[in-house]
């Protein structure tokens, strides 16, 4: 079995939630697609095998010292009151489960890998495969597998675990993911292989 890693990243209320801040936008795509449930399934799966589980939180402190003003992604944060860490928008939406023994990755940028300790976490654990999910598909998603593929990680997407803000604009990283990953669905991928 290769020594894998599961990284379910930004699934925090702020964005998944149907009562969140992005309710009207990425609240649907992963209501419509059955993001969270799929998700939950697959970290049962990754648990029984004993795949460690790695949850990763865009956040940032409360005022806001980490937020780029320049970013078109995070300007607006702050003026909106989003992703503080310490509040319910920034934590794990809890149909997932997280657990004290699950890895909490927090970043303050689109990449998991950028001033993170994900690095780290990996090299620590002799990590050779990373098996990725999460919301926004064109955002975190197509950065953590790039990031990942450039650090000679073998790198699996579960498709049916991502959503973007429209369909369209998941279809097409999806599309272009396949250079950098294996695209499969949940029930696709044997986390005990």
């Amino acid at each position: 079995m290769k020594k894998s890693i599961f990284l379910v990243m930004d699934m925090t209320n702020d964005l998944v939630s149907e009562t969140g801040a992005s309710a009207a936008s990425y609240g649907v795509q992963v209501k419509n697609r059955g993001v969270l449930e799929n998700t939950r399934k697959a970290i049962d799966a990754a648990r029984k095998a004993g795949v460690p589980v790695g949850f990763v939180r865009v956040g940032f402190s409360p005022d806001y010292r980490e937020c780029p003003p320049a970013s078109p992604i995070f300007s607006k944060a702050r003026d909106n009151g989003l992703f503080q860490l310490g509040t319910p928008g920034t934590e794990t939406h809890p149909a997932l489960g997280q657990t004290a023994a699950d890895f909490d990755i927090v970043k303050h940028r689109v990449s998991p890998f950028y001033a993170t300790s994900l690095e780290a976490i990996l090299s620590a654990n002799g990590i050779e495969r990373v098996i990725l999910c999460g919301v926004s598909t064109n955002g975190v998603v197509h950065s953590g597998a790039r990031d990942a593929h450039d650090r000679d990680f073998e790198c699996i997407i579960l498709e049916d675990c991502c959503a973007g803000v429209t369909e369209a604009e998941h279809d097409h990283a999806i599309a272009c993911l396949g250079r950098y990953a294996t695209i499969l669905n949940s029930d696709q991928f044997d986390f005990a292989s």
